[in-house]
């Protein structure tokens, strides 16, 4: 397996076409603000285990959710009615990139939310990139979900529920303010069942490549997000 080292002092990455069938591309570097957004602004992303490097990621194919596919099933839509949660945006993220890193999860042992990746998305986010949505039950804050906002593209990184059906609501909020706001996709980086169910397609990296780079021509919607 052939992959790139990447320079300490240089924030550059290699062309993401040249990752690994597996999706990595390089390792090292650091998680500094600079180097973080021009990983994102390239369809790269960091996921690597405690104690390990830093690895950079750029899967082929990626699953990418276009904001107006959104898909709620129809035992969710009575929960989202009636359910007497408020949302909110960016009051929270501490928390809830927290509770995505300690909150149990089946099948998983441990976190890729290691305290260094805390701390950098926390910088970015007082920077105004890094974003939270949160379902709280009056003052309890019982799921939530973050992540990276660029131009009209929006990566999304984690999220978590304290209550059933609480990170859904997270999510289906999250993606109908993204299709007010006109952003044209939401990156759900790997395959899984649960963003299928909401409309997320599998896309061929070239393809995703091309997409993020339209997204990327309009300009960053950066600060704290608001309800309306």
């Amino acid at each position: 397996m052939t992959f790139y080292r990447l320079h300490d002092s240089y924030p550059g990455f290699p062309d993401p076409r040249d990752a690994e069938p597996n999706g990595l591309l390089a390792m090292g570097g650091d998680l500094s603000p600079e180097r973080l957004l021009i990983a994102y602004s390239m369809g790269i992303f960091p996921w690597y285990n405690p104690g390990d490097p830093i690895l950079w990621h750029c899967p082929d194919p990626r699953m990418v959710l276009l904001p107006e596919d959104l898909h709620v099933s129809r035992s969710l839509r009575p929960v989202l009615a009636r359910c007497g949660w408020s949302i909110r945006y960016d009051s929270a993220f501490a928390q809830v990139i927290r509770s995505c890193a300690t909150t149990p999860r089946r099948g998983q042992v441990g976190t890729w939310i290691t305290p260094e990746m805390i701390k950098a998305y926390e910088r970015l986010h007082e920077l105004g990139f890094a974003h939270s949505v949160e379902v709280w039950d009056k003052n309890d804050l019982i799921g939530g979900v973050y992540g990276v906002a660029l131009g009209r593209a929006f990566f999304g990184e984690s999220m978590f529920y304290r209550r059933p059906n609480a990170s859904k609501v997270a999510l289906v909020n999250l993606i109908r303010r993204l299709d007010a706001k006109g952003y044209e996709l939401m990156d759900c980086q790997q395959q899984t069942e649960h963003t299928a169910r909401f409309g997320a397609q599998p896309m061929q990296r070239s393809e995703f490549l091309d997409a993020l780079g339209e997204a990327l021509c309009h300009t960053t919607e950066r600060g704290p997000w608001t309800t309306d």
